[in-house]
């Protein structure tokens, strides 16, 4: 299991960014979470096979239409094994 934490900039807030990542991250059978940050950024930590992390990494970089990713930076953290499934948060 990998799990990641991924800091999105650009144009990812009021444009459904969140709802758009958790349904994206549900199809894919992963578990974690999605929220909003203070500077404008969307936060995520996400938890799932490699390749399914893979693909919600490539997702994160386009995001829903209205979006306009920016940057996208990725830690590498310790899987947890806790979530059940994927959810915003605050």
């Amino acid at each position: 299991m990998r799990r990641i934490r991924a800091i999105i900039s650009g144009r990812v807030q009021g444009v459904s960014y969140r709802a758009a990542t958790v349904a994206e991250a549900r199809r894919l059978g992963i578990v974690g979470w999605v929220k909003n940050r203070d500077d404008g950024g969307v936060e995520l930590e996400a938890e799932g096979s490699a390749s399914q992390i893979d693909t919600l990494l490539a997702w994160c970089e386009e995001g829903p239409p209205a979006a306009r990713v920016t940057n996208l930076a990725i830690a590498e953290l310790a899987a947890s094994g806790v979530e059940q499934q994927f959810d915003i948060t605050w």
